[in-house]
């Protein structure tokens, strides 16, 4: 009666499954789209391993839409960052602030639950932040860092600012909520307060994720934003949803810088190029001999109190203060009974490149083998250039020592290793 086709029996089921052609990996298809009791998931119901596949397709020139080389947009990525931190050769001869006091800034407003971020703006801010967290470390070792939220129009202090990138990390993930409305200048008034109080051969900056499109605010935020460039407080912001004027004028003032992220990756890479230290102002940056102390692990046999923590622990799991000989748990740190800045003679090392970068290699256009004079082969991890069919792979060349480097081996040498290779080794035959 209710049969499609006549003759009272009605849609014959059975049919289309055993009169269809099976091949041999169907059967595991249907396994991963089955859901409790043996119930076929409908459409809507599957979870994808990719939902935001139309994100891995780019558009051409010519309007036709192909895959992204992921290896090439990567390496797309790192020479712009890397081109627009080292301002070529001029960089070397800049001087940068390496003693930095950062306040990060998050906005925690309902506007961060929005979910054109998956799975929400919140999510990707807290995942970025905290990798840039750790980076910021491992670029700026000398450097501290606190962490700032907006909700409710109210700014909430996280941290104290410091050095441990693991503290700084752990308070975050465990405040992740999204109530009320942003104030701004809540924020800056906060930061304000604490910032005012750093030593003048510190570099005061805040880092400011915006997520709202508009700021609730008590009073004259312009009060505000003149009370931050009077205190020599570098404000920047990234914005995850739209250009707005007041966040552009607080970067004008203070000599930051302001960005909108298009997506999570774009948004990624706004975030780490605040990672190396910037040049530092030419009527701030006076030169000043700070006292620095390196302390020593203390004896294993030997219990005293953290001045950090207030706990009690053995020598062994801290440093003794040379000055006035108190426990510290971490380095680098400002010993809280002396004042003194205690630090280890590897923090210092890794600062060093920051004042002599590497200058960026220069791109080698792809030849035929039978054309290309040297740089057959990676002088770093001697691979070899050439695909098989005889052309060269993109690769880079040193400006100074001339020597030819594979792509991998120049994000290398620029994010960790920074020394040429090419001129290190010229050198120890020189000499």
């Amino acid at each position: 009666m209710y049969g499609v086709g006549g003759g009272g029996g009605g849609f014959n089921a059975p049919s289309t499954t055993a009169g269809r052609r099976r091949n041999p990996g169907d059967e595991e298809e249907d396994e991963e789209e089955e859901g409790g009791e043996g119930r076929v998931l409908e459409a809507w119901e599957r979870a994808y391993a990719d939902e935001r596949s139309w994100e891995s397709l780019q558009e051409d020139e010519s309007g036709l839409l192909h895959p992204i080389d992921t290896k090439a947009l990567v390496h797309s990525q790192y020479r712009r960052r890397l081109l627009l931190r080292s301002a070529a050769a001029a960089a070397a001869r800049i001087q940068k602030g390496l003693i930095r006091y950062l306040y990060i800034v998050i906005d925690l407003s309902r506007a961060a639950s929005e979910m054109d971020y998956r799975p929400s703006r919140m999510a990707v801010v807290a995942k970025h932040a905290e990798a840039f967290i750790r980076e910021f470390f491992d670029q700026n070792p000398l450097s501290h860092v606190g962490l700032v939220t907006i909700k409710d129009g109210i700014a909430h202090r996280l941290t104290e600012i410091g050095g441990s990138p693991e503290s700084q990390i752990k308070a975050l993930m465990g405040k992740l909520e999204c109530s009320g409305d942003s104030s701004l200048q809540n924020a800056l008034e906060l930061v304000h307060g604490y910032l005012d109080q750093v030593p003048s051969y510190g570099h005061k900056e805040v880092l400011i994720l915006y997520s709202a499109l508009n700021t609730f605010d008590p009073g004259d935020i312009m009060e505000t934003i003149t009370k931050c460039k009077k205190s020599k407080i570098r404000c920047s912001v990234i914005g995850l949803a739209a250009e707005i004027f007041i966040c552009k004028h607080l970067c004008e003032e203070t000599g930051g810088s302001y960005t909108v992220a298009l997506d999570e990756s774009h948004f990624k890479e706004l975030l780490l190029e605040h990672a190396p230290p910037p040049p530092a102002i030419a009527e701030y940056a006076a030169a000043n001999l700070i006292k620095m102390g390196f302390p020593q692990r203390g004896a294993e046999d030997l219990i005293s109190i953290c001045s950090c923590h207030k706990k009690i622990k053995s020598g062994a799991e801290g440093y003794i203060c040379p000055r006035c000989k108190v426990n510290v748990c971490e380095l680098p740190t400002e010993c809280r009974t002396c004042g003194l800045t205690l630090v280890s003679s590897p923090h210092l090392a890794r600062s060093y490149h920051h004042l002599f970068p590497v200058a960026p290699f220069d791109e080698v256009t792809p030849v035929p083998n039978r054309i290309q004079r040297g740089g057959q082969i990676c002088f770093s991890c001697q691979q070899s250039l050439f695909n098989p069919d005889g052309q060269s792979n993109l690769h880079v060349r040193c400006p100074k020592c001339n020597q030819h480097f594979c792509l991998d081996c120049d994000i290398y040498i620029h994010e960790s290793l920074h020394n040429c290779p090419g001129c290190e080794s010229q050198r120890n035959i020189t000499l």
